[in-house]
């Protein structure tokens, strides 16, 4: 029986989580803000997907450590924010043959960990839903429910291939890439457009910020600077892909980003992981980007107001 640990197990985590539990996978999740209401009940999840069910962990940790035995996969779901050393959260958990597999948000957050595990294989995930908590041990999905998997650099593995079969067949469509860090610049192009915009009037969603041509326009040439960066790295992009985002993102139900979300609700947002680090990229390869040079001052504008409030 494959075993699964995963490490943040917010409204992300337990819905894959319970896609993998699915498939036979003895899955046990880290929670803390979570922790009484989940481990006495589990989570009661609202899915279009997979149906409305209820996921009991085969564990419940409030800590790491609190893991014994090295599961096959550690899944590491939390958000990947300033001052949060993920090594050193997961390290109590990881032994010599334990995979890490990354489902987080961001360019350029692998490097951390491969440098503290250089014996351990690392999978990078990028997960395309739209899910949320509405409540302690309440998941709320609302729309897509797909997972971009690849092995850190690049390329595919048994291990990448056992994975993405039980998420497959739990539910979660899984796609198997050998270039997951192009894969990632592809994801940012939208990701570092839209979640930066969404905070900018309180919390706009995506009807609102594709609602004019004026900022449709206005997200197609932050789109293209992303665009730019990411070519200037290394991995082009698709000549149409930002008219395909954009279309797909009218799509689906209106709905608010992450980032957006945790402004809300007052909890620090990825803006370093998302957009500063495309900034950095520019710069370091010499590519002018005044919109999303300007987002990302705002952003951190407003992630300071947010902190001092609080």
């Amino acid at each position: 029986m494959t075993s699964i640990l995963i490490v943040g197990a917010g409204a992300v985590g337990a819905l894959f989580g319970s896609a993998l539990a699915r498939q036979g996978a003895q899955v046990a999740v880290v929670c803390r803000s979570d922790y009484d209401v989940v481990s006495r009940e589990g989570y009661d999840i609202v899915s279009p997907l997979l149906g409305n069910h209820r996921f009991r962990p085969h564990a419940v940790f409030r800590e790491v450590a609190e893991c014994k035995t090295p599961p096959d996969y550690l899944v590491l779901t939390v958000k990947v924010l300033e001052g949060v050393d993920r090594a050193a959260l997961i390290r109590p958990a990881v032994g010599p043959r334990t995979v890490i597999v990354l489902i987080e948000n961001g360019v350029d957050i692998e490097a951390e960990i491969a440098a503290a595990f250089p014996e351990n294989e690392i999978l990078s995930g990028l997960a395309l839903v739209g899910v949320g908590r509405s409540g302690p041990g309440q998941v709320n999905h609302q729309s897509l429910g797909q997972l971009n998997l690849g092995r850190y650099p690049n390329g595919s593995s048994p291990a990448a291939e056992h994975l993405a079969a039980l998420f497959n067949g739990g539910g979660i469509g899984c796609r198997l890439t050998d270039n997951v860090v192009g894969a990632r610049w592809q994801k940012a192009v939208w990701n570092a457009t839209f979640n930066p915009i969404s905070i900018t009037g309180g919390t706009l969603d995506t009807a609102i910020m594709l609602g004019t041509p004026e900022s449709t326009a206005f997200i197609q040439r932050a789109m293209e600077e992303v665009c730019a960066v990411a070519a200037a790295a290394g991995y082009p992009m698709p000549p149409k892909l930002i008219e395909q985002l954009i279309g797909s993102t009218r799509a689906i139900p209106p709905y608010h980003t992450s980032m957006a979300q945790d402004y809300r609700n007052g909890r620090p947002m990825e803006i370093e992981a998302i957009l500063g680090n495309t900034v950095r990229a520019a710069r370091r390869h010499g590519v002018g980007t005044p919109i999303l040079e300007t987002l990302y001052a705002l952003a951190k504008m407003i992630e300071r107001n947010v902190r001092e409030a609080s």
